[in-house]
C-alpha cells in the first residue's frame, strides 16, 4: 500500500512511517526541512518537504496515496480540511492522530477515579474544544466516502522507531531531573494516565490500515500509572532521592501551561475496547514502570 504520513520526522509519525516500511508498505512522509528529508531517506521513506499550511501539496499527496495518516498535529484544522476534501468519495483510509488529554481534567496532580470509555466521552473543556471538534469532523467524514478513524493515544512511552528518539511527556520529567538533580511531578503526583508503548501504537495503525471500520474512535491504552509511581521509578533509575512535589505555577514555568496542566498535571484514565475487538489488536507491552526502570535511561 502507498501511504502518505504527515509528521514523518516526529516521534509518533516517524515510528509509524518506519513501521510501515518494515511491513512492506511504500511510504511518503511530510517533513519541514532538507535535513529531515535526508534522515527519512535513510529509513526507506520518500520525503516531501512542506508544511501543514501547504494545501495544494497535501491535496496532491492525499490523492496520489492509497491511505493517509495524519500524525503531525491534532489541532491543525486547515490541514485536516485539506486532506478530507482530497479524500472525499474515495473510500480511502484516513487515520487521524488525537490524544487523550481531550478528557484531561487539569487537576494539578490530584487523583481521580473517573474513567472514560469510547462510547461515553465527556463534554470537552474550553482548552480542548477545538481539538474535539476536529475529531468529530473526521468521524463525520465516514458519511462522505472517507474510511476515517480517530486514533486517540494515551501517554506513549518507549523509544522511537524513527529519527526522533523521545516521546512527549516522560522525557520532560527526565530532562528536568537531569538539569536539577531532583525528579519532580506536578502537585502531589497522584494523577493517573493510561499509557501505551510506541511499538504497540505502531501495530495498531498497521492493523487499522486494513481493518478499520469507517467513522471509528479508538482509545489506545494497555495500562495506567500514577505520576508519583512513574517519577519514583525514574528516581530509582537515575539513582536520585525520592521524587518531590512541585507547585503547579513552578511546573508551568518549566513546561508551559499546556504541558504542566494537561500533559503532566491531569488525570486521563480511559479504556479502549474497539481496537481489540474490531482490529484484533493485542498489545505486548503493559508496564510503563518496568520500562522506566530498565530501558528509559
Amino acid at each position: 500500500m502507498n501511504v502518505f504520513v504527515t509528521g514523518a520526522a516526529g516521534f509518533i509519525g516517524g515510528s509509524i512511517a518506519t513501521g510501515l516500511v518494515q511491513a512492506g508498505h511504500t511510504v511518503t512522509g511530510l517533513v519541514r526541512s532538507a535535513e529531515q528529508a535526508d534522515e527519512l531517506r535513510a529509513l526507506g521513506i520518500t520525503p516531501v518537504v512542506g508544511t501543514l499550511d501547504d494545501r495544494e501539496l497535501l491535496t496532491a499527496q492525499a490523492r496520489a496515496a492509497d491511505a493517509v495518516i495524519n500524525a503531525a498535529s491534532s489541532d491543525h484544522l486547515g490541514a485536516v480540511q485539506a486532506l478530507l476534501d482530497a479524500l472525499r468519495g474515495s473510500n480511502k483510509v484516513f487515520l487521524h492522530t488525537s490524544g487523550s488529554s481531550i478528557v484531561g481534567d487539569a487537576s494539578g496532580g490530584k487523583a481521580s477515579d473517573v474513567i472514560y470509555y469510547e462510547d461515553n466521552l465527556p463534554a470537552p473543556t474550553v482548552d480542548k474544544a477545538a481539538r474535539v471538534a476536529i475529531d468529530n469532523l473526521i468521524l463525520a467524514a465516514a458519511k462522505d466516502g472517507v474510511n476515517s478513524a480517530v486514533i486517540c493515544n494515551t501517554l506513549i512511552y518507549g523509544h522511537s522507531l524513527g529519527v526522533q528518539r523521545d516521546s512527549v511527556q516522560l522525557p520532560r520529567l527526565l530532562k528536568q531531573a537531569r538539569k536539577s538533580g531532583v525528579v519532580r511531578h506536578v502537585g502531589s503526583g497522584r494523577n493517573i494516565w493510561s499509557n501505551v508503548h510506541i511499538e504497540d501504537v505502531v501495530s495498531l495503525y498497521l492493523l487499522a490500515l486494513s481493518n478499520n471500520v469507517p467513522g471509528t474512535f479508538y482509545f489506545v491504552e494497555s495500562g495506567e500509572a500514577s505520576f508519583i509511581d512513574m517519577t519514583t521509578a525514574m528516581a530509582q533509575a537515575l539513582n536520585l532521592g525520592e521524587p518531590q512535589d512541585w507547585p503547579l505555577k513552578d511546573a508551568e514555568a518549566e513546561w508551559g501551561y499546556e504541558m504542566a496542566n494537561y500533559g503532566l498535571g491531569s488525570n486521563s484514565r480511559v479504556r479502549g475496547t474497539r481496537a481489540r475487538e474490531l482490529l484484533g489488536w493485542a498489545p505486548k507491552r503493559t508496564s510503563v514502570i518496568e520500562w522506566i526502570r530498565n530501558e528509559m535511561v
